[in-house]
């Protein structure tokens, strides 16, 4: 089970890494969206290509993360008896959902995926749209998406079995409060400061200068 459980924090970190950087694919989102708004009202200019990337970036958050999201246990849950239940019992009642349909689930949708890719990529599939864009990037990520929801399922099977044996804590608990859009906002915070106390201390060092060259 150590082996295993090694595994397990393999896989965590993985998608951890993986959700970090995609979150910012929302703040591009909306910056090219706003673009795009603005030179299209002030410039009537457009195109397609622009449209199309703002859905192949909201295609990639949503599926990328969903592993991060079940590795953070923020995917709705319709709990209308299970809270009420021993945790033992809610344990032994996630190892069944994983095993009988998440895990078959993921798994299928990324192998019937990978074939719908592979013909994009080899024929060189173009949007239909004017301007629009190649099409295997973004069918790419259903089959990488499901597998990394798939691979984080394993690891929360591994977790399960592991606090059944009582070798983990409660696995089900909440990593944190905060919520993906506040984490967001803390990191463009600390990277406005750093970028503030840079550009304080090139003025500084600008302004030592010039009073010793005086």
């Amino acid at each position: 089970m150590k082996f295993l459980l090694r595994i397990s924090r393999g896989i965590d970190w993985l998608n951890e890494q993986i959700g970090r950087v995609v979150l910012w694919m929302i703040l591009i989102a909306v910056l090219i969206s706003a673009g795009n708004a603005i030179i299209r009202k002030t410039f009537d200019m457009s195109s397609n290509a622009w449209l199309e990337v703002q859905w192949y970036l909201f295609s990639a958050v949503f599926l990328l993360c969903a592993g991060y999201t079940l590795l953070r246990n923020e995917h709705v849950r319709i709990d209308v008896l299970l809270h009420r239940l021993p945790k033992r019992t809610q344990i032994w009642v996630d190892i069944f959902g994983l095993v009988f349909f998440l895990l078959p689930a993921a798994i299928l949708i990324a192998w019937l995926a990978w074939p719908v890719f592979m013909r994009s990529y080899v024929s060189g599939e173009m949007s239909e749209n004017a301007g629009g864009l190649i099409r295997w990037p973004v069918y790419v990520l259903a089959p990488t998406g499901f597998a990394l929801l798939a691979v984080q399922g394993v690891s929360e099977l591994i977790k399960r079995f592991a606090f059944l044996q009582g070798l983990i804590d409660d696995p089900t608990r909440k990593k944190q409060q905060k919520s993906a859009e506040e984490e967001l906002a803390e990191d463009l915070a600390a990277e406005i400061r750093r970028k503030t106390e840079l550009d304080l201390a090139q003025k500084q060092a600008t302004a030592r200068n010039a009073g010793g060259q005086s």
